[in-house]
């Protein structure tokens, strides 16, 4: 396989993987794995690149997801996907789309392996079940069940949590960020759901809430006062997942990441912080 052919296929090949795992540095080993695999095949009769890296890259992936699962088991404190830049000066680029976004990672998360894979291959790349029956040793007919079983979960999850706008997501989180910035406990507590629930991933890593924080009143407090408490410099608004996040920073380094899920009445139902350092290097 030529350079020129890797470099168009590429985003599809750490697309495919990233959302299989939920981790970017475990999805660019397995991409370098295809790369090398692929460049010593024979391609003479392959007749989509595409679906056949892609789905070189789901073998691969699924049997590290396996795995990770069983780790995930002992992670200490909650678990959230690593971010993943996808802005217009991220380094790595990868197709992005809803099911890119850390709430549809965390759905898939929910899913059996074989689930995931089935829907991943074939609901966003278009993957024929046949193929996708080779990655999972099964009949084309169970993977198109497996796939419709994680699709409809996918879909509960969408009906369940509607969505705001792009414009009115990008008026929220940046009303949050100010908020935040001042340490603003009233402004918080109106930006937030009274419903709304705060997830940190620190990984045991960093201190981090190790439990799932509800309510607008108790999270808008504990907001409000960790920018003072760690010292931290400014919030950035960038892009991670295909969504605009905040990026907090300290000394020029990457303390945390929050991702926040908007209604679409325009209040905050969800804030999730990726501080584990793990986890940011890449950033």
């Amino acid at each position: 396989m030529d350079d020129l052919d890797w470099a168009a296929h590429r985003p599809a090949v750490l697309g495919a993987a990233y959302r299989l795992l939920g981790s970017v540095a475990e999805a660019e080993d397995v991409v370098q794995d295809v790369w090398l695999r692929a460049k010593a095949a024979d391609r003479s009769d392959v007749a989509n690149p595409r679906a056949w890296l892609v789905t070189i890259a789901a073998r691969l992936a699924y049997n590290v997801l396996k795995s990770a699962r069983v780790r995930r088991e002992t992670y200490t404190g909650p678990w959230l996907p690593e971010p993943l830049p996808t802005g217009p000066d991220a380094a790595e680029q990868v197709i992005a789309d809803e099911s890119v976004s850390t709430a549809m990672l965390l759905v898939m998360e929910e899913l059996t392996p074989p689930e995931r894979v089935a829907f991943v291959l074939h609901d966003v790349f278009d993957v024929p079940f046949d193929q996708v029956a080779g990655v999972l040793g099964n009949s084309s007919a169970a993977s198109r069940k497996l796939a419709s079983r994680a699709r409809k979960r996918v879909a509960d999850a969408r009906d369940q949590h509607p969505k705001a706008s792009r414009a009115e997501r990008e008026r929220a989180l940046t009303a949050f960020r100010a908020a935040t910035e001042q340490g603003d406990f009233d402004q918080l507590v109106k930006l937030l759901h009274p419903d709304a629930v705060y997830v940190a991933d620190g990984g045991g890593k960093v201190v981090a809430s190790r439990r799932p924080v509800s309510g607008a009143a108790r999270i808008a407090r504990l907001l409000a006062s960790v920018p003072t408490h760690y010292r931290a410099e400014r919030i950035d608004i960038i892009e991670t997942n295909g969504e605009l996040a905040l990026a907090t920073y300290r000394d020029g380094r990457v303390l945390w990441i929050d991702t926040v899920e908007i209604a679409d009445d325009g209040r905050i139902t969800a804030v999730r912080r990726v501080a584990n350092p793990e986890k940011l290097g890449h950033i």
